[in-house]
């Protein structure tokens, strides 16, 4: 779900960019939760947040094949096109928002 609206949100006009990044830094959250079972949600935000800053910090590199993986549609969606230092607040944001909802989620399921 998250994935199909960060995609969506970089298809509307009007929608400003930084929702798809910290869309983005949600799915990541979510998805080192589900990759990795065992891991307490701080080491998941810590994984998490190391991952969409290495994205991020990869888009300095600047050799022809990745340029050329950046010019597809996966590529450009996967790896981004390039280094804006915002976008770490806005993985921070994200990363900080799956959390919380995942600690929600949490809460709700122990109660029941």
């Amino acid at each position: 779900m998250v994935l199909f609206l960060g995609i969506v949100s970089r298809k509307i006009n009007g929608i400003p960019t930084f929702i798809g990044d910290t869309l983005y830094a949600v799915m990541v959250y979510f998805g080192m939760r589900f990759l990795f079972l065992s891991l307490s949600p701080i080491k998941s935000i810590l994984l998490a947040l190391l991952f969409c800053y290495c994205i991020e910090f990869q888009q300095l590199y600047r050799a022809d094949w990745i340029l050329n993986i950046r010019n597809t549609t996966l590529g450009h969606y996967v790896l981004g096109q390039g280094f804006l230092w915002s976008d770490l607040g806005f993985y921070t944001l994200g990363v900080a928002v799956a959390y919380v909802m995942d600690s929600f989620l949490f809460k709700t399921h122990n109660s029941n």
